[in-house]
């Protein structure tokens, strides 16, 4: 047999792994011989499962967010910003206003002259309903010089003033139906005054002052006087000049040279010299008759003008208004000049205006008089004192 040349002999095989040999054999004891049988142990009860916690409540979903408004332009804001600062400037102006007419008001009526003209006496009539106030324009000249006296026409020095008009005015009370009532009581009134006899009323003024008239007026009329006010010739021009003079219509003209007037007929403004001149004249038809009318005409002109806000927000106005109202008015130990506003208030609307009855005009010891109507007067002063309507047959009898 031919061996190949190329033919290589396998490797030899490798040796077998090493294996330790086994441990040795230790001897065991047999086990112990069994006891008695013992009884199979009961199966244990499963544990409870542990208690599940309680399901909390699902998270509230959040608010919604609130809707965002779009910024506005800068212009806007521009304009916003404005605004407000004008709205806190005018608030500032308001509140120095207020406190202006507030320290005002009291600084007047510190300055106001008070007398003594209401007081208790016996037989003195009841309260009524609504306030009743006696308005009183004298003829004293004192305090003017002899130039003002020129100037106004009053005429010389007449001794003690006497009463050139009487007024009695009556505000209702509140939620009442009835309105503002202005009497006129003629100064040449026959009357009893109390401790003097009867005489004209305008005497009562010049023998015993205002306290002597307020129980005169009482006694008349049956009506009990709450607030006093009186006013001279001087203060009187003094309050038309201070509110910049006061517009009345005359239907007809009055010319008279003892009052220093000559207005033609029409509607114009009258300063302080024109205006006493008006109230004071007697040169028209119905002489005191006209004058009573044209004295609550403009009366409730005067009020009007002094309390429009064209007076009370201009300082150039009101200032002067509220000095000449110091330095002139005289008014009651109790009254204020917040008395004084309400009067003002109350105569803004369209007061009645109405003369006291008259029954005749005659003459006595006492010179040329005026002797009321008793009983029509009786009603009208009742029903001033209810705070009722004046009785419509007064209303057309009663106004000249």
């Amino acid at each position: 047999m031919r061996r190949d040349p190329r033919h290589q002999p396998p490797p030899p095989a490798p040796p077998p792994p090493y294996r330790p040999p086994p441990p040795p054999q230790h001897h065991r004891p047999p086990p112990p011989p069994p006891g008695p049988a013992r009884r199979p142990a009961p199966p244990r009860r499963p544990a409870p499962p542990p208690p599940r916690p309680p399901r909390s409540a699902p998270p509230a979903p959040p608010p919604p967010a609130p809707p965002q408004r779009p910024a506005p332009p800068p212009r806007a804001r521009r304009k916003t910003g404005r605004l407000r600062r004008f709205l806190r400037v005018a608030l500032v102006c308001v509140l120095l206003a207020g406190v202006a007419l507030v320290g005002a008001a009291f600084w007047v009526d510190s300055t106001m002259t008070r007398v003594t003209a209401l007081t208790d006496y016996p037989d003195r009539p009841a309260q009524g309903a609504g306030t009743t106030w006696l308005i009183v324009g004298s003829d004293s000249r004192i305090g003017l010089t002899p130039e003002q006296q020129a100037q106004l026409a009053t005429g010389g020095e007449v001794g003690e003033g006497r009463t050139d008009t009487i007024l009695v005015v009556h505000l209702p009370a509140l939620f009442s139906d009835s309105t503002a009532t202005m009497v006129s009581i003629p100064r040449d009134s026959y009357v009893e005054i109390p401790g003097y006899g009867s005489d004209k009323i305008n005497a009562a003024f010049a023998v015993g002052g205002p306290q002597l008239l307020a129980q005169t007026v009482e006694q008349a009329t049956g009506l009990r006087i709450d607030h006093y006010a009186e006013v001279g010739f001087g203060g009187f021009a003094g309050l038309v000049d201070a509110v910049g003079g006061v517009e009345m219509c005359l239907s007809d003209p009055i010319t008279d040279p003892l009052a220093g007037i000559d207005l033609p007929a029409g509607c114009q403004q009258l300063d302080g010299q024109q205006a006493l001149g008006f109230v004071r004249s007697r040169a028209t038809p119905r002489a005191d008759l006209d004058r009573m009318v044209h004295q609550r005409l403009f009366m409730a002109a005067l009020i009007h003008r002094a309390a429009s806000p064209a007076v009370l927000l201009n300082p150039l106005r009101w200032y002067p208004l509220a000095s000449a109202a110091g330095a002139t008015l005289s008014v009651g130990d109790g009254d204020h000049v917040w008395d004084l506003a309400r009067l003002a208030w109350a105569l803004q609307g369209d007061p009645t205006t109405v003369t006291v009855p008259i029954g005749e005009f005659t003459e006595n010891g006492s010179g040329s008089i005026v002797v009321w109507d008793s009983d029509a007067a009786q009603r009208l002063f009742g029903a001033l004192a209810s705070d009722s309507s004046v009785p419509a047959d007064i209303l057309q009898s009663g106004t000249p």
